[in-house]
């Protein structure tokens, strides 16, 4: 359920963190499924329902994708993505509110390095508050890594997987805070004591009862986050 105007006003009972989704929640539209619409390559639709339809792991899908494609499209992908993705209103102002206030910041994102770094270079946010997935052009074929793999709490064959990061910041110690908007952000928003929703996650958490507050950009987030932290 969406919290009241009344819990909406309580300050935060511990040291506020932020783990925020990149594609579709940071960039306006899901960077991954852009790449694959564009370059069609052959067989990449089954691949996608596989995903959709939970018959394979997220990092088996993602992975497999981009084995469709030949690693010489690596320059003509990037400069796609960052010509596209467009960055969602108020992104910038969302950083500097957790600069203010002594908020951590963390991107999580199941996106990948080569596109992921040059889309959040202009916002100085430094390399390791940003988890995503590796790439490899050295052979024919692209080949994504998984530096932040599952931990032995998680099942799941996230590939970049946001519980993990999640759990490195005790509930006891932290209010943890997850911004998202799709699939990938579905484990993290039970760990979590609040969630920022956008498209399938809000219906996620009404489904499960998930405290929750749906947003259209970080503008709504930012006014949120004001009311709650404590007056200087």
């Amino acid at each position: 359920m969406s919290e009241t105007a009344a819990t909406a006003q309580t300050a935060f009972p511990r040291q506020p963190v932020l783990f925020c989704d990149f594609d579709g929640t940071i960039t306006l539209s899901d960077n991954i499924v852009a790449i694959m619409k564009k370059f069609r390559p052959p067989g990449v639709e089954k691949i996608i329902d596989d995903i959709v339809h939970e018959r394979v792991s997220i990092r088996e899908g993602v992975g497999a994708m981009f084995a469709l494609l030949p690693s010489s499209l690596k320059e003509e992908i990037r400069g796609f993505v960052l010509e596209t993705a467009g960055i969602r209103p108020g992104f910038g102002e969302l950083l500097e509110w957790c600069e203010s206030n002594g908020v951590p910041f963390y991107v999580t994102s199941g996106g990948i390095d080569f596109f992921v770094y040059p889309l959040l270079e202009p916002f100085g946010i430094p390399a390791d508050h940003i988890y995503c997935n590796g790439s490899d052009f050295s052979g024919e074929r692209i080949r994504i890594t998984w530096p932040h793999a599952c931990d032995e709490e998680c099942g799941n064959d996230c590939g970049m997987c946001k519980t993990t990061v999640i759990r490195r910041f005790p509930r006891d110690e932290y209010y943890r805070i997850l911004i998202g908007d799709s699939i990938t952000d579905f484990a993290g928003a039970k760990l979590v004591d609040l969630v920022f929703s956008r498209s399938h996650l809000t219906e996620k958490c009404k489904e499960l009862g998930l405290p929750h507050i749906p947003f259209e950009t970080f503008h709504d987030i930012v006014r949120d986050l004001e009311i709650r932290a404590p007056k200087k």
